[in-house]
């Protein structure tokens, strides 16, 4: 069979899709179909598989352990940006960070891929925490990519990713690494020291135990069920200070799903 060629039944579509929701939580629904098999060809490809079956037989087998990790990195979306819905980081920089007057500060961002947010994050407490370099200040950046967590610890974006970045913070906070065009940007060691990054399925247990201030976990839950958003959301209840933060996507509004969280403007919540 021409590898080109190879067909995406419906039958081995619900088998991924059961494998996926199993692993981490990501609901694979109807009309995905043509989607999923375009990422997967890529796996296919690597591996010099020529069907969907044999590469089934293959994450299902012992052998294939370290293909579950790829298959979800390849099926992920990790559309990001800095600053990514400036709202969110508006209200934070001017409703909430004056409201922090405690030396210690946690945020978490929650599905960061290749690290736009939490960095965003660290630039916004810069330019807005008068005496940051006093405080005990941390911001955890997590994901399920393992390929998007390496680009993030690298730190390096071309010049097409940073173009709405005003010219005066591309000046402070990141440097030219490459002059000629596409240029490319380093982010900051100062930046770069505020944010640990880590590898976490958001399905299993947590290894941090908080409290945080600020929890970022958006443009992730779209991809999940109301059940599995439901648990999510309970679970950064009890991760969160008392009066600490939920950020979620715009199109994720609490209203659908059970919780505690009292809504504060469009996807921004407290506790």
């Amino acid at each position: 069979m021409n590898l080109m060629s190879a067909e995406l039944s419906e039958r081995q579509f619900k088998r991924i899709s059961q494998l996926v929701y199993r692993l981490c939580g990501i609901n694979l629904k109807s009309g995905k179909e043509a989607l999923v098999r375009a990422r997967l060809m890529k796996r296919l490809r690597a591996l010099g598989m020529k069907s969907f079956n044999e590469y089934i037989r293959y994450i299902e087998s012992d052998r294939g352990v370290q293909e579950l990790g790829l298959m979800i990195d390849v099926i992920t979306t990790n559309k990001t940006s800095f600053f990514r819905e400036q709202e969110h980081f508006s209200y934070l920089g001017e409703k909430i960070l004056p409201e922090l007057k405690a030396r210690r500060l946690r945020f978490w961002s929650a599905g960061c891929s290749s690290g736009e947010e939490p960095f965003s994050l660290a630039i916004l407490l810069r330019e807005e925490v008068p005496d940051i370099e006093f405080k005990d200040v941390r911001i955890l950046g997590t994901d399920i990519s393992t390929r998007m967590l390496e680009k993030a610890r690298k730190a390096i974006y071309g010049e097409e990713t940073l173009q709405d970045l005003p010219p005066s913070i591309l000046r402070k906070y990141f440097i030219r690494i490459r002059k000629e065009s596409p240029r490319i940007y380093k982010v900051k060691d100062n930046v770069r020291a505020m944010v640990r990054l880590a590898w976490l399925n958001l399905m299993d247990s947590w290894p941090m135990n908080g409290p945080f201030n600020v929890i970022f976990c958006r443009n992730v839950m779209i991809y999940f069920d109301r059940a599995t958003q439901e648990k999510l959301i309970n679970r950064f209840w009890n991760l969160l200070e008392p009066g600490g933060y939920l950020f979620v996507g715009h199109s994720e509004g609490l209203s659908a799903i059970s919780h505690r969280f009292r809504y504060v403007q469009p996807a921004v919540y407290r506790k």
